[in-house]
């Protein structure tokens, strides 16, 4: 009973690997699917979704906060697919979403450039000169994509469990790896661990709720209860306070919030800002 998620370089054989490792298994596979999912629950195109998690951060998207906006939306249908356990997900994000539960099996496909360039001048009918750039600029996209939004480079392999390198090691040993991995008893779940993913859901549920008003906010969440912390003008403490209960009555499972509201930090812009 395990969660897997397998982050992958373009042209790496991630996506095929995934798909072979849940048939194996007798797990669910998705990737874009959680795209679609937030695009219908958030009426958000689904293209700008996918934009948010491939592209780097824009000065536009600084200024408006749209990046954490639509990663909020994002988050929450990652979380509510891998909660049913049993699943595979491949592609970008996955692991930064479950960094703490320890049934998640993280898993890291590279591959050797050279390969990865064959693969694209195939698919693309590019020269080598070409297909080199392409996978140049899509690499430097994803690592400027993990520092921005979490400070993390999405090569360290510190932030995986396995990390399977696609070129001695066929793919034939790359899914059998993974698979006798996942049997592991550290990847079965626990009490402990699925109260960990049920807190990241319900965090990931409010920072939906409240991301278009406060897109910036801070949300913290334990068995049940949450702190949401925004930063607002004094005067406005009262109207930010019932303004987040509004926007959050309805999220499932929240039992208690506490709503902390500081005073806007004058060396810098504030880190949340509330709606008319």
């Amino acid at each position: 009973m395990a969660i897997i998620t397998i982050s992958r370089g373009s042209h790496s054989r991630g996506k095929e690997i995934a798909e072979r490792v849940a048939r194996e298994l007798g797990y669910e596979c998705f990737s874009r699917e959680i795209l679609l999912e937030a695009s219908q629950e958030f009426n958000v195109p689904e293209l700008r979704l996918e934009r948010a998690l491939h592209d780097a951060p824009s000065f536009l998207d600084r200024l408006t906060h749209r990046r954490e906006r639509y990663v909020a939306f994002i988050r929450q249908s990652f979380l509510e697919r891998v909660r049913r356990d049993n699943v595979v997900y491949h592609g970008l994000a996955g692991h930064f979403f479950v960094q703490h539960v320890s049934h998640v099996l993280k898993v890291r496909i590279v591959a050797d450039l050279k390969d990865r360039i064959r693969l694209v001048m195939a698919r693309d009918n590019l020269g080598e000169a070409a297909a080199a750039e392409f996978l140049a600029k899509i690499d430097r996209e994803r690592r400027r994509w993990g520092q921005a939004l979490y400070g993390i480079d999405t090569d360290d392999p510190r932030l995986y469990d396995l990390v399977v390198h696609v070129h001695r090691i066929s793919t034939d040993d790359a899914v059998r790896m993974i698979r006798d991995t996942a049997a592991l008893p550290h990847f079965r779940a626990t009490p402990e661990s699925r109260q960990a993913l049920d807190d990241l859901l319900l965090s990931a549920r409010v920072k939906a709720a409240v991301v278009e008003k406060w897109p910036v906010a801070e949300v913290e969440a334990k068995e049940g209860g949450v702190v949401v912390t925004v930063e607002a003008a004094l005067a406005q403490e009262v109207r930010a306070n019932d303004e987040i209960r509004r926007l959050v009555g309805g999220v499932e499972g929240l039992k208690d919030l506490r709503v902390r509201v500081l005073p806007y930090n004058m060396g810098g812009p504030p880190r949340a800002t509330g709606g008319s």
